[in-house]
């Protein structure tokens, strides 16, 4: 596609993440052409070939009931997408054939900051210096605002999956807090009788997330294929 003009965009959801979205969209060269509330869009019934008329990438964040509906739907009108929402990947095989059906692309991720896709290496390297220490035990621990309705999180939920090859069928524990207001801190920790390594990520603004996702809708744009975020950062350092 021309990169050269505006790209227009769809935002399901208006939540925090879907408002934030919605104001960075103009300064990163979008205009955001539809928005669609839970009111509005009941069982993916506001996305219709009409409505979508134009747009080049739809953001999704709603929820897991609603998301899986929401991407064959917008797949189906020939439009790509970024979906930051989580609790659907039991599901991934399905929506890879929609994906691949539709001749689409689609960006997927439970978190779009870069620092968190670092922090995963960082905490893949550290998994297996200590898969050869096993008085070292491993944990997870993650924190968000009271109003975050799942426990674990994405993240760490992904984290998980990214350490657990390296630690030889040890138990890895996943605490979560829910309290205040804090957007988000993920812990990766090692523990022993006399000593403790700790590999931590903080977010101070959840506008990280945002720009993320923003910017994987400008790389999947005239796109085909489902990615991670995760390979997306991994083809523009290659190239």
């Amino acid at each position: 596609m021309d990169t050269s003009r505006a790209l227009n965009v769809a935002l399901l959801g208006h939540g925090k993440m879907g408002k934030l979205i919605a104001q960075l969209a103009a300064q990163r060269g979008m205009q955001v052409q539809q928005i669609l509330r839970s009111g509005t869009n009941h069982e993916g019934a506001g996305i219709t070939e009409h409505s979508f008329q134009g747009i080049d990438v739809c953001l999704d964040f709603t929820t897991s009931a609603a998301v899986v509906e929401n991407i064959r739907r917008v797949a189906g009108c020939g439009c790509n997408l970024v979906v930051g929402t989580t609790g659907w990947y039991d599901r991934l095989d399905a929506v890879r054939e929609i994906i691949e059906r539709a001749g689409v692309g689609m960006v997927y991720a439970p978190n779009f900051s870069l620092g968190v896709q670092l922090f995963y290496r960082v905490a893949r390297a550290a998994a297996e210096i200590f898969s050869g220490f096993p008085t070292f035990e491993p944990y997870l621990t993650e924190t968000h605002h009271q109003f975050k309705k799942d426990a674990p999180s994405g993240t760490a939920l992904e984290l998980k999956r990214e350490v657990e090859p390296y630690l030889r069928d040890r138990a890895l524990p996943i605490s979560s807090v829910r309290a205040g207001y804090f957007p988000g801190m993920h812990e990766f920790g090692f523990d022993s009788e006399v000593e403790t390594l700790l590999v931590r990520h903080t977010v101070r603004t959840r506008q990280v997330f945002a720009e993320g996702a923003l910017y994987a809708a400008r790389w999947v744009a005239g796109r085909k294929g489902l990615y991670r975020f995760a390979d997306i950062l991994q083809v523009e350092e290659v190239a």
